[in-house]
């Protein structure tokens, strides 16, 4: 039997309702400026949606600051039966510490096998990013993860981190990452990559890198990555505004020939795109 999915655009909504009888929520608060202390009294009533397995939080446009992340923090502890979970946060002035919240608040998550975060257009730097990395690498069962950092600014030591949590993730078959803009350069790319080599479940796998400041250097560091995903089918890389040069566009083409189980291959390269199928 389906389960009935029960969408809210007012929190009083959820309050006037039986927060216990909830196993599938859907929160939709996108522009409405609730600020920090509007984020406190979605989390306090989010709490007693003690049995929830599935939850979706559209938060979009609310200038929830570090502490609003922060304060979606307990939601998470409590929620511990979440195998499905959502984050739309998009543009809120989050910084560092409210993604390190959001990280430790995920450590209880144990459980969750589909994770979607959102948090494009924020202010997130290193700190932030490795945060991120260590509460998602407690996230031992996750199977599809979707994570946007685009327009942040995590730098080499952030993607790095990132990469370390989710050597952890060995569970995962289906993994996106949006990056652009941040800044990685170099040594981001080699540290996240060096992460993903553990992810060897991987069969799906799209990382946009645009504008990073990737040279050769980084994509030795993504091929060396790739090559023990060796169960990779689909691949979608976007390498564009980056410093590759002809010799990393030729170790980049050698390392994708390791990927034997490759079917579908997706490559934005400066300002041409690829696409290949039944290589």
């Amino acid at each position: 039997m389906k389960q009935q999915i029960k969408v809210f655009y007012e929190l009083e909504e959820l309050l006037n309702s039986s927060p216990q009888s909830h196993q599938v929520l859907h929160f939709n608060l996108n522009c409405n400026n609730i600020g920090a202390i509007g984020v406190s009294g979605l989390g306090s009533a989010l709490e007693k949606c003690t049995n929830l397995s599935n939850l979706t939080l559209e938060l979009i446009y609310n200038q929830m600051g570090d502490q609003g992340a922060s304060d979606l923090c307990p939601v998470l502890e409590n929620c511990t039966n979440l195998s499905n979970l959502t984050l739309i946060l998009i543009y809120n002035q989050i910084g560092d510490q409210g993604a390190l919240g959001l990280g430790f608040g995920l450590v209880n998550c144990t459980n969750l096998s589909n994770l979607t975060l959102n948090l494009q257009e924020n202010k997130i730097g290193a700190t932030g990013g490795s945060g991120l990395g260590s509460g998602l690498g407690n996230c031992t069962n996750l199977s599809k993860l979707t994570l946007n950092l685009k327009d942040n600014n995590i730098g080499a030591i952030g993607a790095s981190g990132l990469g370390s949590g989710l050597a952890n993730c060995t569970n995962l078959s289906n993994l996106t990452l949006q990056l652009h803009t941040n800044q990685i350069g170099d040594q981001g790319a080699s540290g996240l990559c060096l992460g993903l080599s553990n992810c060897t479940n991987l069969s799906t796998l799209k990382v946009n890198f645009f504008l990073n400041e990737i040279g050769a250097i980084g994509i030795s560091g993504l091929v060396s990555g790739l090559a023990n995903c060796t169960n990779l089918s689909n691949l979608k890389l976007n390498l564009r505004a980056n410093f590759i040069g002809t010799i990393g566009a030729s170790d980049l083409g050698f390392g994708l020939a390791i990927c034997t189980n490759l079917s579908n291959l997706k490559l934005e390269f400066l300002q041409k795109q690829f696409n290949c199928f039944r290589l």
